[in-house]
């Protein structure tokens, strides 16, 4: 994945691997965290999207504190980019999800390079969707 002149490829990163790369400090999913600490990619976040990795951090199944939610949440947001998702949004295909259509919309009108995600729903819809749908995988491989 090449950089263009204005800095590192902007990205959406779904909640789930957001959430797997922040909690676990060892795995798959570290390299990915340290690319956004680095700057190599910069993620997009929507109001939408961020208020869905707060939600999501607050599930009683996680068992973090409000102090550790909001130490996950500084590891991230500060290395984000907030895009605001024009009113009508863009369209996206049909999503079985409802909360997987702000990803797509976020995709769209902030021209990510790259939606990176682990949800089969969101993978089904690579061949039809105009900005690339990978795998945290394939993402970080493009980075090589």
């Amino acid at each position: 994945m090449t950089t263009r002149d204005d800095g590192p490829p902007r990205v959406v990163i779904d909640t789930n691997l957001v959430l797997s790369a922040l909690a676990f400090t060892q795995g798959s999913l570290v390299p990915l965290r340290q690319a956004w600490q680095a700057q190599r990619i910069r993620p997009l976040v929507s109001r939408a999207t961020a208020a869905e990795l707060v939600r999501v951090l607050a599930y009683p199944k996680f068992r973090l504190t409000a102090e550790e939610q909001q130490e996950l949440l500084a590891d991230y947001l500060p290395y984000c980019q907030t895009v605001r998702i024009p009113e009508p949004p863009p369209k996206t295909p049909a999503c079985r999800d409802p909360f997987d259509v702000p990803f797509l919309q976020l995709a769209l009108a902030g021209k990510a390079r790259a939606l990176v995600t682990g949800d089969r729903d969101l993978l089904s819809l690579a061949r039809g969707f105009p900005c690339p749908i990978l795998s945290a995988s394939q993402l970080l491989d493009s980075l090589k």
